[in-house]
């Protein structure tokens, strides 16, 4: 691959004196140098996802299937929890499922890609719907999971 090089200035204006920054002012980085470096970034991102996975289930590819339980506490049952909560998980690509308990609390179950299931716990703890109060939410039973139980995430009566 032939690049520009930026480093020399061939031109020379009357005298013999370079027209533009003397090289010694620039920093170059060699090409081959630059590549290696991109191979490496790229070898160890590779990586980071990098566990048991059942091929055509991994929803995102090189990222990790979670399972995981939980239960929220505060005012969230008749504020439209559940039906939130299944909007978000669908939003997110998740599945799973969400139910009101006899303990006034929401519980339920997440499955789906790592990052995505973060990012719904993080929503269940701070968001929920419009007119929850959310005290605490607790997490549980998390595990990598090589398929998803469920095919869509559900409001369970």
């Amino acid at each position: 691959t032939m690049l520009p090089d930026l480093g020399v200035c061939r031109s020379l204006a009357k005298g013999g004196t370079p027209r533009c920054a003397p090289e010694s002012s620039r920093r170059r980085i060699p090409v081959s140098a630059w590549l290696a470096g991109v191979g490496l970034l790229i070898a160890f991102l590779s990586t980071l996802g990098c566990s048991a996975r059942a091929p055509g289930l991994s929803m995102a590819e090189g990222d990790t299937l979670v399972s995981v339980d939980y239960e929220i506490f505060g005012k969230v049952q008749g504020v439209f929890f559940r039906k939130y909560t299944q909007a978000e998980g669908k939003k997110l690509g998740l599945v799973g499922w969400v139910q009101n308990t006899d303990r006034g609390t929401v519980q339920g179950q997440l499955q789906g890609p790592i990052s995505k299931v973060r990012r719904m716990q993080e929503w269940l703890e701070t968001k929920g719907s419009p007119k929850s109060h959310i005290d605490r939410a607790n997490f549980s039973n998390e595990k990598v999971i090589l398929k998803l139980d469920y095919s869509e995430f559900q409001i369970v009566k």
